[in-house]
């Protein structure tokens, strides 16, 4: 399943460091997939992205598609933000935790309309920047 996307007018604020290992994460990102790893021994999936499993320690983890739709399990707004992101405030981040058990945290994208809150549904997007993707989250619809 493709991820929907928001076009951004800027650069990433904090582009993420990206290695040989989680440049398969962000091409696939950029191409609008969600994946991540799941372990060939244990069958858990981890996020972000790892070499070895944090349940098990196995090497052996392939990749896998994520879900696309969780539920916000707890959110905030940020309005001091560092200086990096005080273009950007106030704005809303959140933790989210995926229907396939996976938990993360993330920047929210609010839709008009609808406030965000605790158990709401939400789903997983692109924000598509200048120089590169980013994952958040936004009320499901």
């Amino acid at each position: 399943m493709s991820l929907s996307h928001v076009d951004m007018e800027t650069a990433r604020a904090y582009p993420p460091r990206v290695s040989a290992f989680t440049q398969t994460f962000w091409n696939a990102l950029g191409e609008g997939r969600w994946i991540t790893t799941c372990c060939k021994g244990c069958g858990r999936s981890t996020f972000p992205p790892k070499p070895v499993c944090p349940h098990c320690w196995s090497p052996d983890v392939q990749w896998t598609e994520l879900s696309t739709r969780g539920t916000l399990y707890s959110w905030t707004r940020v309005h001091a933000a560092p200086a990096v992101f005080g273009a950007e405030a106030p704005y809303a981040v959140g933790i989210v935790d995926l229907s396939d058990g996976v938990r993360l945290a993330c920047r929210l994208v609010e839709t008009q309309g609808q406030p965000l809150r605790v158990d709401q549904p939400v789903e997983m997007l692109v924000l598509r920047y200048s120089d590169g993707p980013l994952f958040a989250a936004r009320p499901a619809s």
